[in-house]
């Protein structure tokens, strides 16, 4: 009699056993247990910590509320200023209605999965390319409405979604290189015209201040012979003044013109001088006796060649010659 007594509370321990570690379960707290009894939401979610179900009656399915980070795949699309790009991007979410998550959806994760790509491919045809390359925040923005609207009758809430990287043709990106170095060079050369066009300014009102003190001038010419003297060179460069070289030029055409007005002078008065016929000229100084000179040919008239040479028959015969 015992002995079947102990054998029933055994028994009844060993199925109470089983029915306990069938029908316990632990909630962690980042998570809620939906219990289905014959397949209908009976009650709300189940809180974190220890619950018991119905073994064979009750099916239990906890949800994940932590926030999920989802890479989207790369999508390719041509954007509105019929540019192709491939785009990727990143999708932060979270469960706020474990019921709706698992009534309302049926894998929340895969329905979020293909919606953030369909809305990427959308919110790339409807941008242009500057747009996806400076403009991004506005396009996450978009993006997170379109996403957030339907995914709240799933349970979930869309927190951020962010574009990752925008990969451009190989001919786009060379033909942005170029137009960023055409734009810098422009900018370059409209800051160094900028700078002439001060400098000129400066330059004239220099000019302007040292016209009136023409001593300013050498004391700028001093001053820039000390500068370059300053560098310990062995070759000095003088700068020299345009203004003393025209000095110079002018010095020498007046002189010039002195000189041919002196001689045009003297040229009038001889000229304007009478000639006097009693005038003698004063007597020569003796010359020194020297070898007897050549006869001097008698001056020959135009016309008269034939009365200065002598006759044939006027010379002298040959054995007669001294």
């Amino acid at each position: 009699m015992v002995g079947e007594v102990v054998a029933a509370v055994m028994a009844l321990a060993s199925a109470g056993t089983v029915y306990l570690m069938a029908a316990a379960r632990v909630v962690k707290q980042y998570e809620r247990g939906v219990v289905l009894r014959l397949g209908r939401l009976t009650s709300p979610p189940r809180g974190p910590g220890f619950t018991m179900i119905i073994p064979g009656v009750d099916r239990m399915r906890k949800v994940n509320m932590q926030i999920v980070t989802m890479p989207v795949p790369a999508q390719e699309g041509i954007t509105r200023d019929n540019v192709t790009v491939r785009v990727d991007a990143v999708v932060y979410f979270k469960v706020v209605d474990a019921a709706d998550a698992v009534v309302r959806v049926e894998d929340y994760r895969f329905a979020v999965s293909q919606m953030a790509q369909t809305s990427l491919r959308s919110i790339i045809g409807k941008s242009e390319l500057d747009d996806l390359l400076s403009n991004r925040e506005k396009l996450n923005q978009g993006l997170e409405l379109m996403m957030d609207s339907p995914a709240i009758g799933w349970g979930v809430s869309v927190d951020r979604v962010e574009i990752k990287d925008v990969s451009l043709p190989e001919t786009m990106k060379r033909s942005m290189a170029r137009q960023a170095e055409a734009t810098r060079d422009r900018r370059a050369r409209v800051i160094n015209a900028d700078a002439e066009l001060q400098a000129s300014r400066k330059l004239a009102e220099a000019a302007a201040a040292m016209s009136d003190q023409p001593a300013a001038l050498q004391l700028r010419l001093l001053q820039t012979v000390v500068a370059v003297a300053a560098e310990k060179n062995s070759t000095l460069v003088l700068p020299f003044p345009v203004e003393l070289l025209r000095f110079l030029e002018r010095s020498g055409l007046q002189a010039q013109a002195q000189t041919a007005h002196a001689e045009a002078e003297a040229e009038r008065a001889r000229a304007q001088r009478p000639e006097t016929p009693d005038a003698t000229p004063a007597p020569a100084a003796p010359t020194p006796p020297s070898a007897p000179a050549a006869p001097t040919p008698a001056p020959v008239e135009s016309g008269r060649a034939d009365d200065v040479l002598p006759a044939l028959e006027d010379l002298p015969e040959a054995e007669n010659l001294p």
